[in-house]
């Protein structure tokens, strides 16, 4: 009898369906998926509203306390609960993010640190916080028990991670199509990290919501086509192409808030 597939299996198999074919990898004239920090930057204070997962942080965190914010480009997840937040820490794949957030920490008078690398292989250096964030992630995540488990042994209180209910290139599907003539998946979504995450032995919660208007989407506009462009794996010369593709078709405000409660 074939064993059955489990969720975090069919998460795996299902990303990995995501790869960029080596042939087009190969012609790259830039590494794709490596992104500009101002996108990711934190909005100024008293410019936005809290979406449901930040809510679902400061609830956590009540009086004040400590977050962790794995993947954290900027800033955004962690400084939009700073306060109640004394304290920051950011772990993210690329330094000039990191320079980011630590600078943002300075400019605000918020306690920070910072540790390079990918999650959870950097998590043996990062301290443990009271609240754990991790926004906009985990569809770069192959192995969901390992990932979840390390973010649930680094918080003493609660587990934050917000996804978008499909593939944020979903939407976009029609790029690598126009320009590759490739077929994109359309898994995996967040219900099956919801059923991952729940077979690692933890209980998570999860609520769905629009994210509130965006203060800085005017500039993250600016970015859009060249990053798209560097995504996509053509050259620069290409991007008035890309512009004039994207333009109609936003990035998705549906948001995930997947969310558990540490129980020591």
């Amino acid at each position: 009898m074939t064993q059955r597939e489990t969720a975090a299996e069919r998460w795996a198999r299902q990303m990995a369906d995501w790869a960029i074919p080596a042939e087009i990898l190969g012609s790259a004239p830039r590494r794709p998926f490596v992104f500009t920090p101002e996108i990711f930057a934190a909005p100024e204070p008293g410019t936005f509203e809290r979406s449901l997962s930040n809510q679902r942080a400061a609830e956590a965190l009540g009086d004040g306390g400590s977050v962790l914010d794995v993947g954290c480009g900027g800033g955004a997840a962690a400084f939009a609960v700073a306060p109640p937040a004394t304290e920051v820490i950011g772990t993210d794949r690329q330094d000039n993010m990191l320079e980011l957030f630590a600078a943002t920490a300075q400019q605000r008078g918020i306690a920070a640190s910072v540790h390079a690398g990918s999650w959870p292989e950097v998590a043996g250096e990062v301290p443990v916080a009271d609240v754990v964030v991790c926004h906009n992630v985990l569809y770069n995540v192959t192995d969901i028990p390992s990932f979840v488990a390390a973010l649930d042994a680094h918080a003493r209180r609660r587990v934050v991670i917000e996804i978008t209910p499909k593939h944020p290139q979903d939407r976009r599907r029609m790029l690598w199509r126009h320009f590759w003539n490739l077929e994109r998946p359309h898994e995996p979504t967040a219900a099956t990290a919801v059923e991952a995450i729940a077979e690692a032995g933890l209980d998570p919660v999860a609520e769905e919501s629009l994210l509130p208007e965006d203060p800085r989407a005017a500039v993250r506009r600016e970015f859009e086509a060249p990053q798209w462009c560097r995504n996509l794996c053509l050259p620069p010369e290409r991007e008035p192409e890309v512009a004039a593709l994207v333009a109609d078709v936003p990035f998705p405000r549906e948001r995930v808030t997947i969310w558990w409660d540490v129980n020591r």
